[in-house]
Order: C-alpha cells, then sequence, then structure tokens
C-alpha cells in the first residue's frame, strides 16, 4: 500500500478547558502542540487559531502567523490552515480569507452547509465559489471536508465547472451531529463515490476516531487524529496532547506493515505543487 498519511487536528474552535485541561488556546500553545505531533509521525498539521481572551475559534490573522511562523521555524510539516471560521457565526468570506495570505500549502474547504446539532455552519455556494476561485489563483491546495454524501456531489460539480483541479483530497469528518455516521458502511460508500484519482483521509468524531483511521489504514486510506476531533485517548481518559493520539496510529500502522509518509511523501501524495 502507499505509505500512511497522518493528519494532526490540533485544536480545532469549540472544545474548551472546561472539557479538558489539555485543550491548546495560546499561540504558542497550539504551534507547540503541532510541533510534537510532527514529532510523533504526522505530516499534515490541520490548524485552527484561538482568540486568546474568550479561548475560542477566530480568524485573525495575526494569530494565524505567530502559529505558521513557529511551525514552519521546526518542522516541515504540511500546514493546512481552516477557512471555516466559527460554526453557528456567519462571517463576513474577507475574514473566513484571512489565513490564505499567509500562502499555507493548503486550506480547509467544507464542502457545504449544514445543521451540527442547535448550529447551524454556514459554506453557502457564493462562499465556495469564491474560496475554490481564490485559492486556484494562489495554488493552494483545498483539504475537501466531507461530513455527508450530498457534498461530494457539490465538489463533483466545482470540478465540472473548473472551479476546483484533480487530483481531489477529500478529508472525511464523520460522526458529527447532522452529518454521516462514522461506521464502515458510510466509509465504504464515501470512498467509492470520490472523483477517480482522489486521495482521501478519515477522521472520526469522538469515541470513533481510533477506530475508523484503524479502517482507513487497511483500506489504503489516510488518516486524521487529533484533539479537535477527540479529547479522549481512551473511555474516560482523557488525552494529554495530539502527539499521544498520533504516536499510537503510527505504533498500529507500524505493527500493521504500513509505513508512515513523511511530509516530504506527503507532498507527493497530494500532488502538492
Amino acid at each position: 500500500m502507499e505509505k500512511l498519511m497522518i493528519t494532526a487536528a490540533i485544536t480545532g474552535s469549540r472544545n474548551t478547558r472546561m472539557q479538558t485541561p489539555y485543550i491548546p488556546v495560546l499561540p504558542e500553545e497550539i504551534a507547540q502542540s503541532g510541533i510534537e505531533a510532527w514529532e510523533a509521525g504526522a505530516s499534515v498539521l490541520h490548524i485552527h487559531a484561538r482568540d486568546p481572551k474568550t479561548g475560542l475559534g477566530t480568524q485573525d490573522r495575526s494569530i494565524f502567523e505567530e502559529i505558521v511562523s513557529r511551525i514552519r521555524g521546526q518542522t516541515d510539516a504540511v500546514i493546512c490552515l481552516t477557512t471555516s471560521g466559527i460554526p453557528g457565526r456567519n462571517l463576513p468570506i474577507e475574514e473566513r480569507f484571512q489565513p490564505l495570505s499567509l500562502k499555507p500549502e493548503m486550506v480547509s474547504f467544507d464542502a457545504g452547509s449544514m445543521n451540527m446539532g442547535e448550529i447551524f455552519f454556514h459554506n453557502p455556494p457564493e462562499f465556495l465559489e469564491a474560496l475554490a476561485e481564490k485559492i486556484k489563483t494562489l495554488r493552494i491546495k483545498p483539504e475537501l471536508e466531507v461530513f455527508d454524501v450530498g457534498m461530494i456531489d457539490n465538489c463533483q460539480r466545482y470540478l465540472e465547472k473548473g472551479l476546483l483541479e484533480a487530483p481531489l483530497h477529500f478529508q472525511f469528518v464523520l460522526g458529527a451531529p447532522g452529518g454521516s455516521p462514522a461506521n464502515v458502511k458510510s466509509l465504504l460508500y464515501l470512498s467509492e463515490i470520490v472523483p477517480s484519482g482522489s486521495t482521501w483521509s478519515m477522521g472520526g468524531i469522538g469515541a470513533s476516531q481510533l477506530s475508523m483511521a484503524m479502517v482507513a489504514m487497511v483500506m489504503g486510506g489516510h488518516a486524521r487524529v487529533g484533539l479537535e476531533d477527540n479529547i479522549y485517548y481512551s473511555k474516560g481518559v482523557l488525552a494529554k496532547n495530539n502527539a499521544e493520539l498520533v504516536g499510537r496510529v503510527v505504533r498500529i500502522a507500524r505493527e500493521f506493515g504500513r509505513e508512515v509518509a513523511t511530509p516530504q511523501e506527503a507532498r507527493r501524495i497530494l500532488s502538492l505543487p
């Protein structure tokens, strides 16, 4: 099989210190957690920024810049910055675009709107089309985040319109409220209907994170783990950092006989410019 590419989703925008004292919030904490995840074997770092005052997500460019500069200074990781804003808040398009000026190799592209429980995740066509045009101009690779099956159809239409360019890379995020369940049936179906030549990675929410990473590993896909999606190492035991979650997948992959991709190998797998 192709080498396993591990993405570490470092902090997200909503998990709080009330839920776990180990969630990184300050820019230096987020950067350090990313560096540790890279040392543990992650080749891609999926990064949100947090407002130090509120502890919640922000699209403030200056905060992203501090995080990115620290990581770039100590790692060769592929950096993927979020454009998702804050689920539940309809941020202006230009505010969501702020991290693009830092020239990351990848950015998140949440491929549709959805009701995440009581929260509305706002990704209307005008935002997605503007984002696709912007990153195409800047030669930034989209990480196509898919929470349910209809989002693949959205990506297929943007590919046909020339807004997205093959080969596509999909990040399945399963088990979120209002999205497709995190089980083998969902993953099999999604992996079978992506456009030919696409790569894909699997991220399970909560308790499904480890099991879905293992299924993806066996299927030849790639894996996403991290405190953004799951704050526990095992039942009732909080993960102390992202490196713990990454390191476990590395050990399992090696026992299985699947080597882990370096960042340079991940760039080849992702067909990065």
